[in-house]
């Protein structure tokens, strides 16, 4: 089997709701979506996606996945898109860096992968748990009357697992994290996330007035450097996710302790074939995950789906799912839709969902 041409989509992804971060520091209406199919001399045809928050939020922006795919589609086509790991090494040689341009190529032949093989992507990865993950909201609100407001919307769709948008000012986070702690549910998995928006001494005034509290911070600093320079300085978990790129980063967060918990982005950090690796080595150190998509459409949360049921039960927290942040389908309602707040792992082999292509702007096509 060989791959005989990559075409690549565009689509907006407007969001339900205007969302902020790091205290109203980034605004997000709207996101800008890559679909890229890949076709085969088999018949076989896979899916992926890319779809970064926004231009500003990390190095990742829309324009730049369709650039990158430009730039690598000569060194992909012609390859067995099953051999995973060669299509992976054409990427890195064509292409250094960028792993978030190289992620919907791999998402893309894993489906093509699973097809061939029968089986759903996680069970071709070895793994397939059948427990249906928490998903976990993402409350991007300025007050704490907003915060509350949101985590109820979601509450009403189910939901039990949310990242709180913090950061930007001491008084107002500890005063936001207390809020949503006094309103917190048994049960509930509450993250939450700094998104970089601390100094280091903010970082230390905040987890220090929380230590009580027992909570989890998500990257509470810019920098890996900036969160290892404080992590003796407090008693609060860690969760780093911004700052968890590539495997360096992974064995380094691991080796020197800097956090409790993995928080693996798919588009981020290049696909599943490379986080695969660093669930490895969270589970090798006792680190616990949430698996999340970037932001994108069901197809994102598929594949975040797909690898949070290799993790093993206990150390899966939750996915982090953006199909109800947006008001779009692309999908007609396939794929694993929020189910009382879960999703529920597709018995369709490869990935288990494909879009509607007549809703997609074409962009490209490279062939051999």
């Amino acid at each position: 089997m060989k791959i005989t041409s990559i075409t690549t989509y565009q689509v907006d992804l407007p969001l339900e709701h205007p969302y902020w971060l790091s205290g109203g520091r980034l605004k997000f209406e709207c996101l800008d979506a890559t679909l890229v199919k890949i076709e085969t001399d088999d018949g076989l045809t896979g899916w992926g996606e890319g779809t970064p928050w926004g231009h500003t939020y990390v190095p990742a922006h829309g324009p730049g996945i369709r650039a990158g795919i430009e730039t690598m589609a000569g060194f992909v086509l012609g390859l067995d898109p099953r051999r995973v790991l060669d299509v992976e090494r054409a990427m890195d040689l064509a292409l250094p860096g960028h792993l978030y341009a190289k992620s919907p190529i791999d998402m893309a032949c894993w489906d093509i992968a699973g097809q061939a093989a029968g089986l759903p992507i996680a069970d071709l990865m070895g793994g397939g748990s059948r427990t249906p993950r928490p998903i976990a909201s993402s409350v991007g609100a300025k007050t704490a009357e907003e915060t509350r407001a949101v985590m109820e919307r979601y509450r009403a769709r189910g939901y039990i697992a949310h990242s709180v948008k913090i950061g930007g000012d001491v008084a107002r986070d500890i005063a936001r994290v207390r809020d949503v702690e006094v309103i917190r549910r048994d049960g509930e998995i509450v993250l939450y996330d700094v998104n970089r928006g601390w100094s280091r001494a903010q970082a230390l005034q905040v987890m220090r007035a929380c230590e009580d509290l027992h909570v989890t911070f998500e990257q509470p600093g810019e920098s890996l450097d900036d969160i290892a320079a404080i992590s003796h300085k407090h008693a609060s978990p860690v969760s780093v996710d911004e700052s968890l790129v590539t495997l360096q980063d992974a064995a380094r967060i691991a080796r020197d302790g800097l956090a409790e918990v993995f928080g693996i982005k798919l588009n981020r950090v290049g696909g599943l074939t490379k986080a695969a690796r660093m669930r490895d080595i969270a589970l090798a150190h006792g680190i616990d995950m949430f698996v999340m998509a970037t932001g994108g459409s069901v197809l994102a949360d598929t594949e975040a789906l797909h690898l949070a049921a290799t993790i093993p039960d206990h150390a899966c927290r939750a996915v982090w799912a953006c199909q109800d942040m947006i008001t779009v389908d692309i999908a007609g309602g396939r794929g694993p839709r929020n189910q009382a707040g879960h999703l529920h792992l597709p018995e369709t082999p490869g990935l288990g969902v494909h879009p509607d292509e007549d809703q997609l702007k074409k962009v490209a096509r490279y062939a051999l």
